[in-house]
């Protein structure tokens, strides 16, 4: 056998590894656990849950919808640098393309056992999550419909397909409250997972909110939303009557608050401290007191 047969017959088998390698690094299925807190909150605000929904949902969501959107996202950008959960991102494959693609349709089918409606909605979400990264689109590269289309879709309607879902019978009126406080808790922690990119969006001609409000101003806009959303859960819950709900919300809260304002100190001293190994603590401590604040609500309540 000749070199070149060899080297050909190593490319055909190493290949396909590789590709597989990559894809599923590229979901970054452990990302989902940033988006996991409105799943819970919305759940902990149902009654009377139909349980085998519940498990499907979160498959639907977690599982297939979140990471085939990281995939899709990795795909159209080709990062070079740190993204959101992998500081070596590897380069994407046509694998990724398909993988994704066949992802979408598994979750939408399964929608369907929720009702027509379900499926409509995880429609909607993977159109928009499609028009943000896609090159002919690309609503990333706006700021602020970018930013609108991430809160929107990943806040409000995921809390109504959760709510919705999971309910034993037809739900004919929902929390917009909620709705809106979950858009806010999504847009007060959002552009923050931007801000160690901004030179990287600058080259890929993006401009994120977080680059249009600089390093300062990510976080002062950032701690105006979380207190708006603050503001609207104190309402929600006060008019619920389940005032104890957010006392115990507010308490889990506390460790992320003390973070983000160390984090803004250290950043208002030296922009350099805007970086991924801060953001991706942010993003831990933030995700898991808030699931570990809505898991013991819907315990609670339970």
């Amino acid at each position: 056998m000749g070199t070149g047969t060899a080297f050909y017959m190593c490319q055909l088998y190493y290949l396909p590894q590789m590709e597989k390698g990559s894809t599923w690094k590229l979901l970054r299925f452990h990302f989902s656990l940033f988006l996991m807190p409105v799943f819970w909150f919305a759940l902990s605000q149902v009654v009377v849950k139909d349980w085998v929904h519940v498990v499907l949902i979160f498959v639907i969501l977690h599982v297939l919808v979140y990471p085939a959107s990281n995939g899709y996202n990795s795909y159209m950008d080709r990062d070079q640098g740190s993204i959101g959960g992998l500081k070596n991102p590897p380069q994407p494959t046509r694998e990724l393309f398909y993988v994704t693609g066949f992802m979408d349709l598994i979750a939408i089918g399964l929608g369907l056992f929720m009702g027509w409606y379900f499926s409509v909605g995880i429609c909607a979400y993977i159109i928009a999550s499609r028009a943000y990264s896609y090159k002919g689109i690309r609503l990333k590269k706006y700021p602020i419909i970018g930013y609108l289309t991430v809160i929107i879709c990943q806040g409000a309607l995921v809390f109504y397909l959760v709510f919705e879902g999971s309910h034993t019978q037809y739900v004919r009126e929902f929390p917009l409250v909620a709705m809106l406080a979950s858009s806010l808790l999504i847009g007060g922690f959002y552009p923050l997972t931007q801000i160690y990119q901004h030179e990287a969006d600058r080259q890929d001609q993006v401009m994120t909110i977080s680059s249009l409000l600089g390093y300062r101003g990510t976080f002062l806009f950032c701690g105006a939303v979380y207190l708006l959303a603050f503001a609207t859960l104190w309402y929600y819950f006060y008019a619920s009557l389940e005032i104890k709900d957010f006392i115990w919300w507010a308490t889990c809260m506390v460790p992320v608050f003390v973070y983000f304002l160390n984090w803004a100190r250290k950043v208002w001293r030296d922009s350099r401290k805007a970086d991924f190994t801060h953001t991706m603590r942010m993003n831990v401590i933030a995700s898991s007191f808030a699931n570990l604040s809505f898991i013991v609500i819907l315990l609670m309540e339970s």
